[in-house]
């Protein structure tokens, strides 16, 4: 089911209206393009990021179930999107076990008609706005699209933890559709083992040394292939990679300097927008000097880098395994 008509209830989430506001401008910006019309939620609440659900479950799915039951009231397509991969994750989730689990249903619904609302579970279907990119309006249109092609970009294409699982219909272990869409736009992308290891979600207010260490694997991986950048559709990756940046360069003694982009950044560039249009300068780490490879002539492949130090992971081949994508 696709919204034919290219309208969408468009759910943005707290980030989008903060910290990660480059994301929901850029967001906007390309949909225009592209000709896609989010209708966003009037009223929309928080939708409790992860750890609500362990705190105390039925508070959450209610939290997010008003979400849910608002979407269901706004003009557009049966489709719900969400830029953000907690929040896609949240939803999916609560309209799926809503469906699934008579009981939470109802238990659910009882707390919504305090506020005189009602959900009919299942009647939405929730996507992440990536997904919405490349199945909806596909690659071959986008490409129709790009007036400046990201040739001599180097991009890390990292979709995190959380958007291939529940599976969305892409291979779990090594999704390639962010790939392919940057690719299309024209950037070199980049093999990348560690695209779908966690950053550590909100782990750097509970332990710092955990959280460090698993942002610095990433970012070592991307530094391995000489990323000019690092590409995300998470609010919470984004800012975990940029905004401690600097602290993992200072707890390993590491000179990590890459800007961490949105996908729909990198689009509207491509487009012929430009960076101030697109949000660019709210990121932490600076992305001129990646914009600025933009144009150049392309470098010779790099080898696999080998296991040199401790701390170095052992890089997986890539054996095809797993749903093929298109």
């Amino acid at each position: 089911m696709t919204a034919s008509n290219g309208a969408y209830v468009y759910y943005p989430g707290c980030s989008l209206q903060a910290s990660a506001h480059a994301y929901d401008i850029s967001t906007k910006r390309v949909a225009e393009r592209l000709n896609l019309t989010f209708n966003e939620i009037d009223d929309w609440n928080c939708c409790g990021a992860t750890e609500f659900f362990s705190i105390n479950a039925l508070p959450a799915y209610s939290l997010v179930a008003r979400n849910l039951a608002l979407a269901a009231q706004t003009g557009g397509a049966p489709e719900l999107v969400a830029p953000c991969s907690a929040c896609y994750l949240n939803l999916r989730k609560t309209n799926d076990y809503m469906a699934k689990y008579k009981k939470l249903n109802q238990q659910v619904n009882q707390a919504l008609a305090a506020g005189n609302l009602h959900y009919n579970a299942g009647s939405l279907r929730v996507r992440h706005l990536l997904d919405i990119v490349v199945q909806d309006v596909g690659y071959e249109k986008i490409g129709a699209e790009v007036t400046r092609s990201l040739q001599g970009m180097r991009v890390a294409p990292y979709y995190g933890c959380l958007i291939v699982r529940p599976d969305t219909g892409y291979n779990t272990e090594y999704p390639t559709h962010l790939d392919k869409l940057m690719t299309t736009l024209g950037a070199t992308v980049i093999d990348f083992p560690m695209k779908t290891h966690c950053c550590g979600g909100h782990m750097t207010q509970i332990s710092e040394a955990v959280a460090y260490e698993l942002i610095r694997r990433i970012l070592k991986n991307a530094a391995d292939y000489g990323a000019d950048a690092i590409v995300t559709l998470c609010p919470m990756c984004q800012l975990n990679l940029d905004v401690y940046q600097g602290q993992v360069n200072r707890t390993f003694g590491t000179d990590f300097n890459i800007p961490i982009l949105y996908f729909t950044q990198l689009m509207g560039i491509a487009f012929g927008m430009t960076p101030q249009e697109l949000g660019f300068g709210s990121e932490v780490v600076s992305a001129d000097r990646a914009l600025a490879q933009i144009g150049r002539e392309e470098p010779e492949e790099r080898e696999r880098p080998k296991r040199k130090d401790k701390q170095a992971l052992p890089m997986p081949a890539l054996n095809g395994g797993g749903r093929s994508e298109s």
